[in-house]
């Protein structure tokens, strides 16, 4: 039995996330479906992105992930399946699997060509099709023409100096503590760094350190982690990207990253070198 995931910026007050399970589970009712999130921002390819990367690591291979963000069929946007590390990922080519390409070359990138042999072509329909046809073991040439790439999208790009002193890189995800995650890799970093001494710089602020943990503080018998709540703090995260966080954040009472450094989707942060 193969894993259908779903990652949507539905939300869960209209009946989108319910009516898809339903398409996928009509077609292929052994399907194990997995919500990975439904609350992206509306139409943020970047966030779907980022949650999409994060997340795909952690499931088995043949996975499918759908992905229904900006899943708008248009001229120039079609629909694809992209094979990648031995799992499938189903979107339109609006730029968010671009950043997995980054990482590793896809085995198979195809555009999906089922629309006039449904009755309902709608964009839920046709991945809950694509999908349910993959799971069940189906051949990607049936329901897909193959391609050769992904259309170029302009996407967040790291950029490291050529004197090798700064790295560059953008907020692309703020997550539900309030917590800010960079596109800053930890393997740029390691590769850049070289035993230098560096500052990580944003919003007039900075951060000379990166803790090992959200709790990587010096404390004593007179100073505990309590006293360290609200501090802020440079940490890789789970999925290996630079987060700026707040030690403790709770965006209903002591504050966090975006409210009390006033970092938001798409600022700058950077690392300098010295």
């Amino acid at each position: 039995m193969s894993i259908i995931t779903l990652t949507s910026d539905f939300g869960y007050k209209d009946h989108f996330v319910g009516a898809l399970k339903g398409k996928i589970l009509s077609q292929f009712l052994e399907a194990k479906i997995v919500d990975i999130s439904h609350e992206i921002d509306y139409f943020n390819i970047f966030e779907a992105s980022y949650v999409i990367g994060a997340a795909y690591h952690s499931f088995p291979k043949n996975t499918v992930h759908i992905i229904c963000v900006n899943t708008e069929r248009t001229e120039g946007v079609e629909h694809i399946i992209m094979q990648w590390e031995d799992q499938y990922f189903i979107a339109a080519d609006n730029g968010i699997l671009n950043a997995l390409l980054h990482k590793k070359k896809a085995q198979k990138i195809a555009e999906i060509n089922i629309h006039d042999r449904l009755t309902d072509a709608s964009d839920m329909n046709v991945f809950a099709t694509a999908a349910s046809h993959i799971a069940k073991g189906g051949v990607v040439n049936v329901i897909a023409k193959e391609i050769t790439t992904l259309r170029d999208i302009n996407t967040f790009q790291v950029v490291v100096s050529e004197s090798l002193e700064e790295i560059k890189g953008s907020v692309i995800y703020i997550d539900s503590f309030g917590n800010c995650v960079t596109n800053i890799t930890r393997k740029i970093f390691s590769e850049i760094v070289k035993n230098r001494n560096f500052e990580i710089k944003f919003k007039n602020k900075s951060i000379k350190r990166i803790s090992n943990r959200y709790s990587d503080f010096k404390y004593s018998t007179t100073k505990t982690l309590k006293d360290f709540e609200g501090e802020y703090l440079a940490v890789f995260n789970e999925a290996g990207y630079l987060e700026i966080a707040i030690y403790n954040g709770n965006p209903s009472t002591v504050g966090s990253a975006t409210s009390l450094l006033g970092l938001k989707f798409r600022d700058v942060v950077s690392i300098k070198f010295k």
